[in-house]
């Protein structure tokens, strides 16, 4: 069961019912949180279930690429990675690929091979020095942010990579700007945006859906995170359509 924790910074919160509402509209429980990073300023939709820690699912691939590049697990955003020769779930897991490529096509078995590289230990310590979630890894090296017992809340995601966005995460530059690049979806109307999905599928329904990332705009940096649950996988789309609609209304996208 997720946890409930206490709100871990002093940051000014602004509930927004009129934000909740887009996920009533859409038919599907979820929170959002956007951090506006230079007034120092929390907008939340739902702010009890923004506090609440889930299984970060792919978003840990952002905190696993960073890891395996500071490390020296994974060279750099070129080097081809094993997928290991195993049936996959889906077709385009089955290759091999680059750190752009995995993150793009979020493989499972590329960055299951990128943990075991490198290493329990290491994986550990990077954690603790990231400050993320709860920086449980447990006994299964390449599966605690799928199963658990890793876990992380919204509030914690858009912290986390608000630090990403201005450089203030422990890790050396180098490291930062690749994995601010592999990010980046768009760039359009002034704004950049980078981002990252995670589907966590548990024993039990539902599934929690995830989109995790920051748009850069006019020199500020607004990071944002958002969690719904999924009855089915036929609500996978729904976390891109409602967090798209939510920075629109924000005004930091176009209508989508």
């Amino acid at each position: 069961m997720p946890i409930l924790i206490p709100a871990l910074l002093a940051i000014a919160a602004v509930e927004r019912p009129d934000l909740a509402a887009v996920f009533v509209e859409q038919g599907t429980p979820g929170t959002f949180v956007l951090h506006d990073v230079s007034a120092d300023r929390l907008t939340v939709a739902d702010r009890a279930r923004a506090s609440r820690r889930y299984v970060p699912a792919s978003t840990f691939k952002i905190a696993n690429s960073l890891i395996a590049i500071e490390t020296g697990a994974v060279q750099d955003e070129r080097e081809v990675v094993p997928y290991g020769g195993r049936r996959q779930p889906f077709p385009q897991w089955e290759r091999d690929m680059d750190m752009r490529e995995a993150i793009r096509a979020s493989s499972v078995p590329v960055y299951q091979a990128i943990a075991r590289r490198i290493g329990r230990k290491r994986m550990h310590e990077h954690l603790e020095r990231l400050g993320y979630g709860n920086r449980r890894i447990g006994t299964v090296l390449d599966r605690f942010w799928l199963d658990g017992p890793l876990q992380i809340s919204a509030i914690e995601q858009a912290c986390f990579v608000a630090r990403l966005a201005q450089g203030k995460l422990l890790l050396s530059e180098r490291s930062r700007r690749i994995v601010r690049d592999i990010l980046r979806l768009e760039e359009k109307d002034g704004g950049t945006l980078f981002g990252k999905t995670g589907w966590a599928s548990g024993p039990t329904p539902p599934m929690i859906g995830w989109w995790v990332g920051w748009v850069e705009r006019e020199g500020r940096v607004y990071a944002f995170a958002l969690n719904i649950d999924m009855a089915s996988a036929d609500d996978a789309p729904k976390r891109l359509a409602i967090g798209r609609s939510l920075l629109a209304r924000l005004g930091l996208l176009s209508t989508p």
